[in-house]
Order: C-alpha cells, then sequence, then structure tokens
C-alpha cells in the first residue's frame, strides 16, 4: 500500500519536528526595515520569472549579500523590496509597482504574483532594496484561453549537476528566442562523484535547511543560470536530487533513514526549493508537503502540465521492504502489481480528467524521466531499471490508457533524469509492437550530468524498437516549436564533460505531424 507523505500521517512528534522551526516567524525586532547599510550588494542570486498566465506572471528575487551566510547575511527582521514591471527596458512606461516584504522565515526570498496584466505581452521587471536595483529580467504573459497561436517555443532541460560541468547550455538557452524554458527535475544535486568533479559544491551532502539554502546558492551563484532565468520564464518540476537520489515518498534508500527522517529531510528541501523558484506564493509548502503539479494553457495551441514523480510516488518492486533506490531487475514477480504508481491515486485521477476535457491543439506532459521501454533483453530475461517508468508497468499502463483515450490526440510527452536525447513511440500497450501508437515522447539530456556508455545505449536501442533516437555521450537541451500542424524538437548537443568554451550543435531534429502519433526524422 502506498504510504501517506501528509502530516496527518506522521506522529504527532514527527509532524512537529516537520514543522518547528521551518516556518516559525522571524525572531527579530518585529519592525520593517530598510536593507542594512554596507551589508552589500543584495541581488547576489539574480531575478527570475514563471508560471506565466494570460493575466499574471510571478516574479522572484532572494535578498543574500552573503549567500552562504545564514540569512544571507542578512538581519531576521523583514526588509522592504521594491518592484517594478514595465513595457519597455528603460522603464519609461512602468505598467505596475509595489512593495513587498522578504521574510527571514523564507530566508528573504520574494515571489510576487502579479495580476492583471494584458495577455500575449512581453515585459521587463526589476527590484530595489534600499539604494540597490537588481538586474533588469524579460518575461511574458500567456495568451488567452481562447486566442488562436501560431507557436509556442521552449527549452526543456534537466540534470544540471554543478560539478561535473559548466553552464554552457544556460547561455545558449538565455540568448535564444523562446517563450519558456520547461525545467523537468535535478535542479540540484545533494550528492558528489569526484571522479567527474571539475568545480566543487560549497560543501558536503546537505542534511539540514541551511544547508539546502546553500546549495541552491552555489548553483544560482552560476552567472550562465543567472542568466537563463532572467532571459524568460520558467516552469518547472522536480526529480530526486533536489531531496535525495531515488527517494520514493517517504521511503530512502539508506537503511539507516527512518520515514520520519526522510520526510523532515523532505520538508527541509521543498523549502528550500520554494524559496529559490519563480514558483506562486500559493505554493509555499507546508512541511514535506509541496503541490508543485499544474496546468498551464497557451491558448488554443496547447495544453502542458507539469507533473510530480517523486512526493507520491510507491517505493520501486523487489526492494526491500520501506526502501527506495533504483536497481537493475530480471524476473521480479512483484513488478505488475497494480497499487504501485508513480504519481499517486490523486495526481493520476487529476491528469486523466485533465485529458480528457483537453480541447487544445497540442498537450504537453511534462515530467521527471523516460516514459518509454529502456529495458535490455539479455540470455537471462529482460533487464529492467526499477526506479524508472519500467519499474512501474501498472501505473504507465494507467497514464497511456488516460492518453489513448484522449479524444482529439496530439499528446507529447516530455522527460529528463536519464542523461540522454531521445524520441520515441509510445504505445497503448507499450511491450506489444502490433499496439497503437497514442503519443510521441522527447526526452532531453542533461545539461552536465554524464550519461551511459555508448555501448549500453547501444544495446537498449537494439532492445527497444520504439525507441528511434538515443545518445548517452552529449550533454543538451531540446528546442521545441510547436505550430498548429506540427511539433518540432532540436536535440542541441555537445560533448561530456561540458565547459565554457565548448561548442554545441545539432544532434538530430525531430518532428511529429498532427493527428500522426510519433516523431518522425526531419528530413
Amino acid at each position: 500500500m502506498q504510504r501517506r507523505t501528509f502530516l496527518a500521517g506522521l506522529a504527532p512528534s514527527a509532524a512537529a519536528l516537520a514543522l518547528g522551526s521551518l516556518f516559525a516567524p522571524g525572531q527579530g525586532r518585529g519592525g520593517v526595515e530598510r536593507l542594512p547599510a554596507g551589508s552589500g550588494y543584495p541581488f547576489t542570486l539574480g531575478v527570475a520569472s514563471g508560471m506565466p498566465g494570460p493575466s499574471s506572471v510571478v516574479l522572484w528575487t532572494r535578498l543574500a549579500p552573503q549567500p552562504m551566510e545564514p540569512l544571507g547575511g542578512l538581519p531576521s527582521a523583514p526588509i522592504a523590496v521594491r518592484w517594478e514591471l514595465a513595457e519597455d527596458e528603460a522603464f519609461r512606461a512602468v505598467l505596475r509597482s509595489g512593495e513587498v516584504l522578504a521574510r527571514a522565515a523564507h530566508a528573504h526570498s520574494v515571489h510576487v504574483e502579479v495580476e492583471g496584466l494584458p495577455s500575449d505581452r512581453r515585459f521587463f521587471y526589476r527590484f530595489h532594496a534600499g539604494d540597490a536595483s537588481s538586474p533588469v529580467g524579460r518575461t511574458r504573459t500567456a495568451p488567452a484561453a481562447d486566442a488562436p497561436v501560431g507557436r509556442l517555443r521552449l527549452a526543456l532541460a534537466s540534470c544540471q549537476h554543478y560539478e561535473q560541468g559548466a553552464y554552457t547550455l544556460h547561455r545558449e538557452i538565455a540568448a535564444t528566442d523562446l517563450d519558456l524554458v520547461v525545467f523537468v527535475g535535478d535542479y540540484i544535486y545533494e550528492s558528489s562523484n569526484p571522479r567527474y568533479r571539475l568545480r566543487p559544491h560549497e560543501g558536503g551532502t546537505p542534511q539540514t535547511l541551511a544547508g539546502y539554502r546553500r546549495r541552491h546558492a552555489t548553483y544560482k551563484l552560476d552567472a550562465a543560470l543567472r542568466d537563463a532565468h532572467a532571459a524568460h520564464p520558467w516552469l518547472v518540476t522536480w526529480d530526486d536530487h533536489e531531496v535525495e537520489n531515488d527517494y520514493a515518498d517517504d521511503a530512502s534508500r539508506f537503511d539507516e533513514r527512518s520515514p520520519e527522517s526522510l520526510l523532515r529531510l523532505r520538508a527541509a528541501a521543498y523549502k528550500a526549493y520554494f524559496e529559490h523558484m519563480p514558483v506562486s506564493p500559493s505554493m509555499a509548502p507546508a512541511g514535506p508537503s509541496m503541490l508543485i503539479h499544474a496546468h498551464h494553457r497557451w491558448g488554443q495551441l496547447a495544453d502542458l502540465w507539469t507533473l510530480d514523480n517523486r512526493q507520491y510516488r510507491s517505493p520501486p518492486p523487489c526492494s526491500k521492504t520501506g526502501r527506495a533506490g533504483g536497481q537493475a531487475l530480471i524476473n521480479c514477480p512483484s513488478i505488475g502489481e497494480p497499487a504501485r504508481s508513480m504519481f499517486g491515486n490523486a495526481q493520476e485521477r487529476w491528469i486523466g480528467a485533465e485529458l480528457a476535457a483537453s480541447q487544445a491543439r497540442w498537450r504537453l506532459l511534462a515530467q521527471a524521466t523516460q516514459i518509454a521501454p529502456a529495458g535490455i533483453d539479455t540470455p537471462v530475461g529482460r533487464s529492467l531499471y526499477s526506479d524508472g517508468w519500467d519499474g512501474y508497468p501498472a501505473a504507465r499502463a494507467r497514464l497511456l490508457g488516460a492518453i489513448a483515450a484522449q479524444p482529439k490526440g496530439n499528446v507529447v510527452c516530455l522527460g529528463g533524469d536519464v542523461h540522454r536525447h531521445v524520441a520515441a513511440r509510445l504505445r497503448a500497450d507499450p511491450l506489444d509492437l502490433r499496439s497503437a501508437v497514442v503519443a510521441s515522447e522527447f526526452v532531453t539530456s542533461s545539461l552536465t550530468t554524464r550519461g551511459l556508455s555508448e555501448a549500453m545505449t547501444a544495446l537498449m536501442l537494439n532492445s527497444n524498437p520504439d525507441m528511434l533516437h538515443a545518445r548517452s555521450d552529449e550533454r543538451g537541451y531540446a528546442l521545441l516549436e510547436l505550430g498548429p500542424e506540427r511539433v518540432s524538437c532540436n536535440f542541441r548537443a555537445t560533448p561530456f564533460p561540458v565547459r565554457p568554451e565548448s561548442r554545441i550543435a545539432t544532434q538530430a531534429v525531430w518532428v511529429v505531424e498532427s493527428g500522426e502519433p510519433g516523431p518522425q526524422r526531419d528530413a
């Protein structure tokens, strides 16, 4: 049975510890302060925007003149932050402005949900604290829900291990004409691998809220990542490394970590994630729970859903009772258990209903990992990796059933996690080549994190005819352009490891024609 992660399901002491000091009010003088003189430049972590709607967008920054110090080197009293959103970069035509409080309880982060904006428009924004002004960011609103739209251009990105490469790909993303960046997980890495380290994290594996805040600050201090955030609005979801490798709900891969301990860790990690992401203030976590899956509309052209593969996931099959952790499996007797879920029952019902109701030309499902089968045939049976969708075949069948039932078709699934560019067909029964193709899938490679060997990838391709394209040797992102009649996916890539001077090129281009599920190689 899937274990619940809500506070009501915890022992009273665990619930108190999960909420505890994480959400306690600031302990300062209580009054609002200006930025203390001499504290240093407060906008070291940059600015960002996200979640654009037809009349709204979220603006983000965090005051942190000393980002590796507790509370960024600031006092615990709230600090007044002014914001402006304008139609021009010189801010001669300011459309909206206001003042908010950056509170110590949220590490002096700011999430401003600006509403009442005209649809399908581009804007500039900035923040002020004391006498300091932030960099200028660019953002936009989505088209009106009933608007005919000719184009949606987005970058799909994932897996940016700071230690394993430079963020050269983010420089290109920042300079590219885009409507959105869709980031599908592993924004930070909690872990390290000395064998592939090009630049170090600021410390060891985070175990506390302060540790996760420092880890996020390390990533945000990279200029290329800050530029990519400032250039475009982002839609985000997470995978495992934002908390702990391979965790599933309240299950850890480590024997010494109890469910209560994992939930405490998750509460700290989710809070730090919220504090550093351009998401709605309404998404602030409650202890170890944070609602991140959401529906986004791009006029009549596209519905896009960000989905959560980790928070409600059942532990993988054939693992120790109560343990998570991926492993290669052959002939696992419990793999087909119908109760095992990747999204959790409530999220499964929600996305099924959303798909059934969608009237858009295209439907994009953005989630963390590859849906198409990736097992490898061996002389003793098919080897499956338990931490991916191959380990949850009943849940995958339910998802593909909901996709197949969508009356208007045109479903494209987007993923990351596996550190390879992938174009694949998705069938109603993914292991039966006679089954109908019901959707297309594009998976982005990692931005920096190393991938499988090409020999292993070749075995995977030979064992899975619906994997039409797979390359694990290059790092990259996917540039997608949607129009009424087709979706084009340009896999941008560069060899591992990524260095500041690395050159980026097109690895391959695949397209999906309206009414014809399954990618085709672009001529």
